[in-house]
Parts: structure tokens; C-alpha cells; sequence
């Protein structure tokens, strides 16, 4: 393949597996509407509106690959989990690669399904699992919230990567000879590269909001930390 970028063209997903994939992806942003109604208030849907803008500026500056001949740039799942919740988060994402295939041509149109599954829900949704698990045993400090968002971001963007790997095994259009695990470590190992830039951004970002505004944190307001063990009675309590 001339490319290894998580925006896939036409042509290299083969129909059948492109239109089911955007059936799933319109099920699930439908889904994703309606529960994202019951989080916008006040101070979400502004807030949703400046993460899609964020994400979308940020997608612009890309970033070399020295090792693989390509460039990186922020998928942005694992910073909308962090700030507005997955719901709402997938759905700014979505927005996003909408934009850039209509109007810049990033991705092919026909392959928007794909691409949306990928980036908008895969992404997010691993992303906002793991930072429900790593702040429930992570101090909820400026440190904390850092690791959090590094770890997060760079692994959402790897399981992103595999989501294209199962999409090409279903319905590829160029024959691999059947190393689709050659194709499954090349895009682990290059957009593990690509994680990384993505944690760096996303820690930065995040830590800089929860400084100034920690009630703009979607994951620090609406994820309640782990319960103290209970301490045993002790003196012959009855």
C-alpha cells in the first residue's frame, strides 16, 4: 500500500464492506444523539463546539513519520472523551472528518463510513474506557490527569489503526497475500509513532483546561472516584 494515513480512499475498501460499515456508523452517531442530549447544558454545547473547532485546526499541522515516509496528525477522540464525554465526543469527531472529505477531499466520501467507525467511534469509545479506568486508580491531580490523557489518546489511536486492519481483511481491494499480519504490525508500529504525538497534545491540552476551568473537564465532573476500602470493625463490635 502507497499509504499508511487512518483517512482511507476510495477504492481500497470494497463496496459491500464500505456500505455495511456506514450503516454501523449511522446507527451508532444516531445513538450517539440521543444520548448526548441528555449531557448538553449550558456549559456542554458551547464547549462541544470549540472542541470540534479545536480538533479540526489541530488536524491541519501535521507531523513527520520518519521511520514509515508518512505523517501524523490528532484524531482527537481521546481529547472530545476528555472534555465532553464519548457521546458527545464522537459525535464532534464525526463532524470533523465529515468537513474534511467534503471540503478538503481527506478521505474518501464513499469510505466515510470506515473512516468514521474508525476515528469518531472505535477511537473514542477505547479512549473514554480507559480514562474511566485509569481515574478511578490515578490521583485526580494535574499528573494524574496527564497520564491519564497520554495513555488514552495513544492507544486509542493504535485500536483506531486495527480497526482499518479488520475493515481491509473484510473487504480489501488489493490482494495481500495473505499477510494481513504484516499489515497489522506496520500499523500498529506507525501509528504507535503517531500515539504519541497525540498523548503529547492531548495531555497538554487537557491539563492546561483542568488548570484554569477543572468544571470544563466532562471526565473530572462526571466520573466519580473509587470508593474507599471499608475499614474492618476492630474491639469486639457486636
Amino acid at each position: 500500500m502507497d499509504t499508511l494515513a487512518m483517512h482511507i480512499s476510495n477504492g481500497i475498501i470494497n463496496g459491500p464492506v464500505a456500505g455495511t460499515f456506514a450503516a454501523l456508523a449511522l446507527a451508532a452517531l444516531t445513538v450517539c444523539v440521543l444520548r448526548g442530549r441528555r449531557d448538553l447544558d449550558d456549559r456542554l454545547a458551547p464547549m462541544a463546539g470549540l472542541v470540534a473547532a479545536f480538533i479540526f485546526a489541530v488536524q491541519m499541522l501535521n507531523f513527520p513519520i520518519f521511520t514509515a515516509g508518512v505523517s501524523g496528525h490528532l484524531l482527537g477522540g481521546a481529547l472530545a472523551a476528555l472534555l465532553v464525554g464519548p457521546w458527545v465526543g464522537a459525535l464532534c469527531v464525526a463532524v470533523v472528518l465529515v468537513v474534511q472529505a467534503l471540503v478538503f477531499g481527506d478521505g474518501g466520501v464513499a469510505m466515510l463510513g470506515l473512516n468514521v467507525t474508525n476515528m469518531a467511534l472505535l477511537g473514542t469509545a477505547v479512549a473514554y474506557l480507559l480514562i474511566a479506568g485509569l481515574l478511578r486508580v490515578l490521583p485526580r491531580t494535574p499528573a494524574g490527569l496527564g497520564v491519564t490523557a497520554f495513555v488514552s489518546a495513544l492507544l486509542s489511536v493504535v485500536v483506531a489503526a486495527q480497526g482499518f486492519v479488520l475493515q481491509y481483511w473484510l473487504g480489501g481491494t488489493t490482494d495481500l497475500g495473505g499477510n494481513i499480519t504484516g499489515l497489522a504490525a506496520t500499523m500498529g508500529g506507525v501509528h504507535l509513532l503517531i500515539g504519541i504525538g497525540e498523548g503529547l497534545i492531548t495531555a497538554t491540552t487537557v491539563v492546561t483546561v483542568a488548570k484554569v476551568r477543572p468544571d470544563l473537564v466532562y471526565a473530572l465532573r462526571s466520573l466519580k472516584p473509587a470508593a474507599p476500602a471499608p475499614v474492618p470493625a476492630v474491639g469486639g463490635v457486636r
